[in-house]
């Protein structure tokens, strides 16, 4: 779960810029105005709620959800998302975003199997996005993190990815990168993710890789070092800036799931 922060942070100061290049040396991935987004706050919302809730249900989710949401209100949520978590009787709205996978790499770490890791990567959606190709991203995501996690090689969770979501992962990051354009659903944004993490060879290459598309990079760089951090270990300078950047409280949700999950 600490990769999904680390590449959002880092992601965070070109989300707007459409950096299009691959130049490590150049790119400096915290910089003074790099912070949390919505991304770290709903990803450490579903933390609190598979270690504190013992049902694992809807329920508990939308409070988990809400409750940190709204201390956290200038986090950058989309305008459908904000009023979700204003509503006093939230609903799942139908959205396509990749906010459901962005959110969902706790799943993968917490499960005790695979089954169990799509069944609550469902649930982790479906209360705001329940649209189809949402749902199929969050257990996309999950599941790539679950069999990273547990040793699985490129080829088997390209293989499963691609057959669970009908998603496209035979494309590199260079063949990718120069037609990619801003995208925000889960079909033009996921896939990409994805591929920054089979492409790297550690958590801080699969974040770079994410930013260097020049799309949604905070949201894209958590979700691919997401998995990424299920198989390599976050870099200590990076897990350092990550935690000058979180509040106290966020940080102890990390920790405490950490703990628990670990």
């Amino acid at each position: 779960m600490l990769g999904a922060i680390v590449g959002d942070i880092a992601g965070s100061f070109y989300e707007s810029c459409g950096l299009k290049s691959y130049e490590p040396e150049k790119i400096n991935l915290f910089m003074a105005m790099s912070r949390f987004t919505d991304d770290t706050v709903m990803t450490l919302a579903m933390a609190r709620w598979l270690t504190e809730s013992k049902d694992k249900g809807a329920a508990d989710l939308t409070r988990a959800m809400q409750e940190l949401g709204r201390k956290y209100p200038r986090a950058g949520y989309g305008p459908a998302f904000a009023r979700w978590l204003a509503s006093g009787e939230p609903r799942p709205y139908g959205s396509w975003g990749n906010g459901a996978a962005m959110r969902v790499s706790p799943v993968g770490l917490y499960a005790g199997s695979m089954d169990e890791a799509l069944r609550l990567a469902e649930v982790s959606a479906a209360v705001s996005h329940d649209h189809p190709e949402a749902l199929a991203a969050a257990r996309a995501v999950a599941a790539a993190v679950y069999m990273a996690r547990h040793g699985e090689g490129n080829d088997a969770i390209r293989a499963f990815v691609e057959n669970q979501a009908g998603y496209d992962l035979s494309r590199t990051i260079e063949e990718i990168r120069p037609g990619y354009r801003w995208d925000v659903s889960c079909r033009g944004s996921v896939p990409e993710a994805i591929t920054a993490f089979l492409c790297a060879d550690g958590v801080e290459q699969t974040v770079r890789l994410a930013i260097s598309l020049g799309g949604d990079a905070d949201t894209q760089a958590a979700i691919a070092a997401g998995i990424a951090a299920a198989r390599w270990p976050v870099p200590e300078w990076m897990e350092r800036e990550c935690r000058a950047r979180l509040t106290p409280e966020l940080a102890a949700i990390m920790d405490e799931f950490e703990r628990t999950a670990g």
